[in-house]
């Protein structure tokens, strides 16, 4: 495990790495989510073998520290990935990147281009106040004392045993904190940034999730879409196999 103080009060973001070649792949996870949990058994197929690879868990998640004065807004998430990315002397990495990971992953390679050289996004939240059938509606639905002192329980008990495995492990006002940031979205929205990025970009959408709302303008800005069948919401769990690929360049 290693580690890097990411707000300047002793607070460490952690992550867990494999040796290989560089460019690394940096895997990033979602809201309530860590990132080996939802990304190592990708990382370790014979497609994707012999790279470095990272999963970081985001301030407040996992095996990172939850400290109570921090903000956990998209662009304090992107600052603290930085931070990581830093201490690791990684430059040019490939992200891939989950749902609220993708969107701090936007964050990122905007405000530090030198630390990005592709980017693999699944689901990620591309726009400002997203349905109320959205995860993170549902947790900023609640005030944060009201999240932290019981609100926190409920949601695990709604969201189903998946996401709870993780959820659980998340600290509420970290998790409540991410929700509000998350639907707050970046400046520029996060739309606007995937639009506008240099580097390759490959959005990836569940088939049973629907059609990508503003699919025909990300492709027209460059943005590599595709539908991966028989997934939902997580396609690394769903369809792995069209995960790998993806991530190796042969979707």
């Amino acid at each position: 495990m290693r580690q890097a103080e990411f707000d300047g009060k002793g607070s460490r973001i952690r992550w867990t790495e494999t040796p290989g070649a560089e460019p690394a792949r940096v895997y990033v996870h979602g809201l309530g989510a860590a990132s080996s949990v939802y990304h190592a058994h990708i990382a370790a197929r014979p497609e994707l073998a012999g790279r470095r690879s990272l999963f970081v868990d985001l301030p407040g998640h996992g095996i990172s520290d939850r400290p109570e004065h921090f903000g956990y807004t998209l662009e304090e998430h992107a600052d603290a990935l930085a931070a990581a990315l830093d201490a690791a002397d990684v430059t040019g990495a490939e992200l891939i990147a989950h749902s609220m990971g993708g969107s701090v992953a936007l964050v990122l390679a905007h405000r530090r281009p030198d630390l990005v050289s592709r980017l693999v996004l699944t689901e990620a939240n591309l726009d400002r106040d997203p349905p109320p059938t959205a995860g993170s509606s549902g947790i900023a639905s609640y005030e944060e004392d009201e999240f932290a002192g019981g609100g926190h329980a409920r949601v695990l008990e709604r969201v189903g045993p998946l996401w709870a495995a993780t959820m659980r492990l998340a600290d509420p006002r970290a998790l409540h904190r991410s929700a509000v940031g998350l639907r707050r979205g970046s400046d520029p929205v996060m739309r606007r940034l995937l639009e506008e990025l240099p580097m390759e970009r490959v959005y990836l959408q569940g088939e049973h999730s629907g059609e990508l709302v503003g699919a025909a303008g990300l492709e027209a800005a460059g943005v590599r879409v595709v539908s991966v069948p028989d997934a939902g919401h997580n396609v690394m769990f769903d369809n792995p196999d069209a995960f790998a690929a993806a991530i190796a360049g042969r979707l």
